[in-house]
């Protein structure tokens, strides 16, 4: 029996047309800077999103510890919301990498106000961590895809820049959230604006985009050249990298227009699981990620087997929470299959 995977969208798998492009890409050593396409890459994220440079990862969590490693020194304190995945998944390595601590801030499915923002931020007393950085994640995975408001940005970019701190954005999920805003998704999309909110951003492509590796970093060419050595430290340095590269530009060509579909059969299967007796409540849609609460008695490691016994993978997410993801390897028969599956299955 062929199970439907909604444990996240990294499953996906490369499409034909992607496989082509990665065979047809220039290549050559990226160690070297010499990699033309993933030069291409690069530029092109750093221009869509505002700054001078980028720098090719092979995984967002490398990314984002890259950029922490940059921003702040042994000894500081990094802002960030209590789910964001820099906290959460990416073991612990803002302590590991880089000697930092971490002050959470509580908040609306993982995005917090300027106001916590000023609150948090230590006296220049040395009895306290020196403040470094402040870290948003856009959308916020653990919150279910929350959508971060863009005057709650500014209003952060604003208490940064009085106090002298730079702000990074995870943006693992950055295409979701800009369709759901609305934005221009074409190949000459300009999201310049929204970027230079951040001194620095990670992007993912093997998320929602579909390919099978990658995440570009930008920042200013001084960010993104400190960068740099600390991918070499951490053996993020790759040889000749075209191929993945062209996947990731494939991807921003051809299935970026293409997420919307994603949210809109999250909705689908998020009204499907309110009208649903074992589910008591559901965190907004906004975008393609759907968390619900089981009702009490019913644990989620117990639902989620019976579910994938049935035909349907999906992931715990918590004790009584199970966690959906929607992507581009899933059709509307896809989900029309998993309805059915819901609406049969009754918990125990």
């Amino acid at each position: 029996m062929e199970r439907i995977d909604f444990r996240s969208d990294t499953v996906t798998r490369p499409t034909a047309d992607m496989l082509a492009a990665m065979g047809a890409a220039a290549v050559g050593d990226d160690v070297f800077a010499e990699d033309p396409t993933a030069g291409e890459l690069e530029r092109r994220c750093a221009r869509m999103l505002g700054h001078e440079a980028g720098l090719f990862f092979p995984s967002g969590t490398m990314a984002n510890q890259a950029a922490i490693q940059v921003h702040v020194a042994p000894g500081d304190e990094v802002i960030c919301g209590d789910l964001s995945h820099i906290y959460h998944y990416e073991g612990g390595g803002i302590a590991r990498n880089a000697g930092a601590s971490v002050r959470l801030l509580g908040g609306n499915r993982g995005r917090f106000t300027a106001e916590q923002a000023v609150a948090a931020i230590n006296p220049p007393d040395s009895h306290f961590a020196r403040t470094a950085l402040i870290a948003l994640e856009d959308t916020v995975n653990k919150g279910g895809g929350a959508v971060w408001a863009e005057d709650e940005i500014e209003r952060i970019r604003a208490v940064a820049d009085e106090r002298g701190l730079p702000v990074h954005l995870d943006g693992a999920r950055l295409w979701n959230a800009q369709v759901a805003r609305g934005a221009s998704v074409g190949t000459d999309a300009d999201w310049s604006g929204y970027g230079r909110r951040f001194n620095s951003i990670s992007v993912c492509f093997s998320k929602g985009l579909g390919a099978p590796v990658g995440s570009v970093l930008v920042g200013s060419a001084d960010f993104i050249r400190r960068a740099h050595r600390v991918r070499k430290v951490m053996g993020g340095g790759m040889r000749q990298i075209g191929g993945l590269a062209a996947a990731c530009l494939h991807a921003l060509d051809h299935h970026l227009p293409e997420l919307h579909r994603d949210h809109e059969r999250a909705r689908r299967l998020g009204e499907a699981l309110l009208a649903h007796p074992d589910f008591t409540g559901l965190e907004p849609v906004e975008t393609n990620i759907v968390i619900a609460e089981l009702r009490p008695g019913v644990s989620a490691a117990d639902a989620t087997r019976e579910l994938e016994e049935r035909g349907m993978r999906c992931m715990a997410f918590g004790p009584t929470k199970i966690r959906w993801v929607l992507h581009r390897d899933l059709n509307d028969a896809h989900l029309d299959r998993a309805l059915a599956v819901l609406a049969a299955w009754r918990a125990g």
